[in-house]
């Protein structure tokens, strides 16, 4: 019994410092909003993710109905959240804010998502009806089978020890 539980504790040893590797930074708030409907046009797009940023890994990119990127300074990036400062009054019409980042993990982690900008002070952009925006690509920030392929290791690991616990234990035969 002594050995399946010093197998065990080497087994917890070895899969609990790997579980930080599951945690990739997620998207938990962006301003514009995910599919929001603005009646003003935002001057900036501020996203927040679950950890610290690194700025070198940080791009935030904006388009237009017809795909063409928005001029944009750098994102400034404070702890977990990064800001772009848009250049230009957007008109009406479909845009989609892309992101990639580099999670402490070291994994990219990158996403996109559709906001539309409706003033009714202004006409609509020539653009927006004639090439809206592709759908937005499922948001990838995170998940994925990594703990899915680490618990199987885990579960077989654990068979193999106790079958060999009970192989040890097994009388030899005569």
């Amino acid at each position: 019994m002594t050995r399946l539980l010093a197998a065990l504790a080497v087994l917890a040893a070895v899969l609990v410092p790997g579980s930080p590797a599951w945690a990739h930074a997620q998207l938990v708030a962006a301003d514009p909003a995910k599919e929001a409907t603005l009646t003003a046009a935002p001057t900036t797009v501020t996203l927040r993710f679950s950890e610290r940023l690194n700025p070198d890994y940080t791009t935030i990119v904006v388009s237009d109905a017809a795909r063409q990127p928005v001029p944009a300074a750098a994102p400034t990036i404070d702890g977990a959240s990064a800001t772009i400062t848009i250049s230009q009054t957007l008109g009406n019409g479909a845009y989609l804010v892309a992101y990639r980042v580099v999670s402490a993990d070291g994994h990219t982690v990158q996403g996109s998502y559709p906001f539309t900008v409706a003033d009714p002070a202004h006409p609509a952009a020539a653009l927006s009806a004639a090439a809206p925006v592709a759908a937005a690509p499922p948001d990838s920030s995170g998940g994925g089978t990594g703990p899915l392929i680490s618990l199987i290791a885990a579960g077989l690991l654990l068979a193999i020890a106790i079958f060999w616990y009970a192989r040890k234990r097994r009388p030899p035969p005569r």
